[in-house]
């Protein structure tokens, strides 16, 4: 992968917490006025520059590039591809202010990443179905139906907009056996809760 020119705000690095990058993560997103200010516009085009410079990620949430707003961009197609789409592709789409107003299907566990978690993965149970009502990246209201892996990667953009990642969604959790110290340490993992009298 090339030098990133938007960096992806992470939980913690080199075995530490970031205490600002995480306040920001962990924070519920603000809206983004509509119709879209010449600031919101900005903001949409640098998520989507950031989402389009990476090879790795199937979506982006402006939260995880230190943009606190209700905006997410994602594949729509070719998941498996380690070529990030072009600006002018059908191939990703952009949601602002969006909200999930029906899950349907059955519920479906698989392992997922994240790139605000480095070096870990969780098996997270998510919605195999879901409706989205948003505005796409010109303002205009759009309603949305996903299935599938589209479905998963919706729910888990639109999760960072409520300051939610995988580890709070984690039925299990995956990290480097090098690094179980500090990923138990930081987890609390094995740790029974000290009862209260």
């Amino acid at each position: 992968m090339t030098t990133l020119k938007h960096a992806t705000w992470t939980l913690w690095r080199n075995n530490s917490v970031t205490e600002e990058e995480s306040r920001l993560l962990r924070r519920v997103a603000d809206e983004v006025p509509i119709p879209l200010t010449d600031e919101a516009r900005r903001d949409v085009e640098t998520l989507i520059d950031a989402f389009l410079e990476r090879d790795d990620a199937a979506g982006l949430a402006a939260p995880q590039i230190g943009i606190s707003k209700r905006i997410v961009v994602f594949k729509t197609k070719n998941f498996g591809s380690e070529t990030p789409p072009s600006r002018d592709s059908n191939e990703y789409e952009v949601l602002i202010n969006p909200r999930i107003t029906q899950y349907r299907g059955a519920e479906e566990q698989q392992t997922e990443g994240c790139l605000s978690c480095p070096e870990i993965s969780a098996d997270v149970t998510r919605w195999t179905e879901v409706k989205v009502k948003a505005f796409d990246r010109t303002g205009r209201k759009i309603n949305r139906r996903y299935t599938g892996f589209p479905a998963r990667v919706v729910q888990h953009e639109l999760d960072h907009l409520e300051g939610m990642l995988i580890v709070d969604r984690a039925d299990t959790l995956y990290f480097p056996r090098e690094k179980k110290q500090f990923f138990e340490t930081m987890f609390q993992i094995g740790r029974r809760p000290t009862p209260t009298l």
